[in-house]
């Protein structure tokens, strides 16, 4: 019986252990089933981060050309080095031993690496590095595992600063910046360290510019050191875009604009930036458009330093603001052009009236600039000599409901369409506009200063050269454009862009003739601007103007065509704080068209423009705001000659108070 009992509790024990022993099977089983089946795939993709390593290769971006097939932006081969996370910190012996051989802080790769958010994607630590630097982490190669070098396509600009805000430039996107486009498109082309188009040409057209990166997959030791590669993904380059920029003339705007600038400085005035565009006016392609200060892009393609990024984003001038398409500016004189087509449009005056100029007018006190006062003017003298007096009274006459209907004709007030990001649409002067903004009445003083650009009323030199395209080409507004044309892969046109006509100036050709006649005058002698273009071959139709400022001196502006009779290029130069436009943007434009036409002259030398040039100036008030105009450029005796001629027209209506 003791034997039974015990052979019982034996064959317990051992079902037991056996028990113990098939579930514990069971178990390794069933987990081994979910490692291998189950979580088999990520285990798997584990072990293969830890020896494959994808490498993206960067794509080149498309090449920019100008209208002549010269490259204006394109790519160039450079070092590019990186690092492989292994998810682990890395150690601080390497750490400063690859920031001293990259010539960069610790603390700079640091920030790169934690900003990482996982992944096996190497990490971009320098770009555009020296071939010194190439081969001396070539030696020390095995003292810094993980470390690679690489040779990628490095966006260029070949004229550093030249044209920077209408070319724009790149930079490599960020890891959020790669979420959120992953988000809003799961099938997006953009992965880590592709490059991206930031802002003008290179932000509008990224998609065309923008190739598709490849690839390849490497296979590495223990240390994260490449050894072999498995495979690869060919990049696919960018497309080529064409534009309407002319290289040269763009050139000699730059070198213009820098040499005025300079010179104006010389003498005190303070000239902090500039604004030019020109343009075809017979089917709005931009010929060159300048604004100043710039920057260089190449910074930001090679990867832009503290230093450097501070100086770009603290410069009081704006050195990113395209201030061609989204400056905004009192117009000043050239706006007369608009009150003139009023006036003479609605017949509020005739051609041969003659209005008295005392220097002031005799309703309001508003005066000419420093006292000037010109006698008797009928319309084309007192748009040549830029005269006040006489658009105050076309104000008065008009209206201001009437200004702002016209200067919607011209186009003001509203974006031209420039395919550009950051296009600014202007302000007009209004009842409207004061009460909203101020809670105040209209005044007829207020229309006075809108009669000659000033007020409320701003607008983007683009819109001034669209203004002066109407002009020119009898009516017709062109929507400007600087690209011309977009290729395909193979270099074949894909798409061609070419003059696009959005509306068609409704005034009289009789009008009309009567403004450009007078824009003729104004470049000859005895005009505004005669001094600056006196003995030219080639006659020009143009205005100058002085726009009041409220945070310093006056804007100086400039606007023309040329040839008058045939006109095949129209030019506005806005130099701010620059102050008198004859002085300041006068000889820009001069030296623009000189380029064009190939005018070999002896030129005036640009520190003696502001005084060769004959002066306008600032209208003083003593009721309500302050004004601005280009006042008369004439000398006291082409004043007096003037006058002279034109009180003994006795056919002529007069009209204003009896001269003294």
């Amino acid at each position: 019986m003791l034997e039974a009992l015990y052979k019982k509790n034996k064959k317990g024990r051992f079902d037991a252990l056996a028990y113990i022993i098939m579930a514990i099977f069971v178990i390794l089983v069933i987990r081994l089933f979910y490692l291998q089946i189950m979580d088999g795939e990520y285990y798997h993709t584990k072990a293969e981060g830890n020896r494959l390593r994808m490498v993206s290769v960067t794509a080149a971006r498309g090449v920019m050309y100008d209208r002549n097939g010269q490259i204006v932006a394109g790519s160039r081969p450079a070092y590019t080095v990186s690092i492989v996370p292994t998810g682990k910190d890395i150690d601080p012996a390497e750490l400063q031993r690859l920031a001293t051989m990259l010539n960069i802080k610790p603390e700079t790769i640091q920030s790169k690496i934690a900003a990482h958010k996982g992944g096996y994607e190497p990490i971009r630590l320098a770009t555009d590095i020296t071939m010194d630097r190439v081969t001396m982490i070539e030696e020390h190669r095995h003292e810094l595992p993980g470390v690679s070098i690489e040779v990628e396509p490095l966006r260029y600009y070949p004229y550093d600063s030249l044209a920077s805000q209408l070319f724009g430039y790149v930079g490599e996107v960020s890891e959020d910046e790669l979420n959120e486009i992953k988000t809003e498109d799961p099938e997006t082309t953009v992965g880590p360290g592709t490059i991206l188009g930031r802002s003008g040409l290179e932000k509008m057209y990224d998609d065309v510019l923008r190739g598709i990166d490849g690839g390849k997959q490497v296979e590495v030791d223990a240390t994260g050191r490449p050894v072999a590669e498995v495979g690869r993904k060919d990049t696919i380059p960018g497309r080529d875009i064409h534009l309407t920029i002319d290289l040269p003339l763009q050139k000699a705007a730059e070198k213009a604009v820098a040499d005025q600038l300079a010179s104006l400085r010389s003498q005190g005035i303070p000239a902090r930036g500039a604004a030019v565009v020109a343009m075809d006016p017979n089917t709005g392609a931009v010929l060159a458009m300048v604004s100043a200060p710039g920057f260089n892009p190449n910074w930001f393609a090679r990867g832009i330093t503290s230093a450097q990024w501070n100086q770009l984003n603290t410069d009081p001038n704006h050195p990113f603001d395209n201030k061609v398409i989204s400056g905004e500016y009192p117009p000043g004189s050239p706006f007369k052009i608009v009150t003139g087509a009023a006036a003479l449009e609605l017949k509020k005056v005739t051609p041969n009236e003659m209005i008295f100029d005392s220097g002031r007018h005799w309703l309001i006190d508003k005066r000419n600039a420093e006292g000037e006062a010109l006698g008797w003017l009928d319309f084309n003298t007192a748009l040549a000599k830029s005269d006040n007096v006489y658009f105050y009274e076309m104000g008065n006459r008009v209206g201001i409901e009437e200004l702002d209907r016209f200067a919607k004709l011209f186009g003001l007030g509203e974006k031209t369409g420039i395919k550009l990001y950051g296009e600014s649409s202007g302000n007009l002067a209004s009842p409207e506009y004061k009460r909203k903004v101020f809670d105040q009445d209209w005044y007829l003083g207020e229309t006075f200063d809108a009669a000659i650009g000033q007020s409320f009323t701003l607008v983007t030199p683009i819109q001034m050269a669209v203004l002066m395209s109407e002009v020119a080409n009898g009516g017709i507004r062109y929507q400007p454009y600087v690209v011309s044309r977009i290729d395909n892969s193979d270099g074949t046109p894909a798409e061609i862009f070419g003059p696009k006509k959005i509306g068609v100036l409704q005034v009289s050709k009789t009008v009309m003739d009567l403004i450009r006649n007078a824009l003729r005058d104004v470049t000859a002698e005895g005009g505004t601007a005669g001094s600056l273009f006196k003995g030219w071959p080639i006659e020009i139709a143009g205005k100058t103007g002085t726009a009041e400022n409220a945070t310093g001196r006056d804007h100086g502006w400039f606007v023309a065509y040329a040839p008058y009779d045939k006109p095949r290029i129209v030019v506005v130069a806005l130099v701010e704080q620059g102050s008198f436009g004859a002085g300041s943007a006068g000889p820009i434009v001069k030296d623009v068209l000189a380029e064009y036409f190939h005018i070999d002259e002896g030129k005036t030398p640009a520190g003696n423009a502001v005084n060769t040039a004959v002066n306008g100036g600032n209208t003083a008030t003593t009721n309500g705001a302050a004004t601005t105009g280009q006042g008369s450029s004439a000398t006291t005796g082409d004043t007096t000659n003037s006058t002279n001629n034109m009180t003994n027209t006795t056919e002529d209506t007069v009209t204003g108070p009896k001269a003294p």
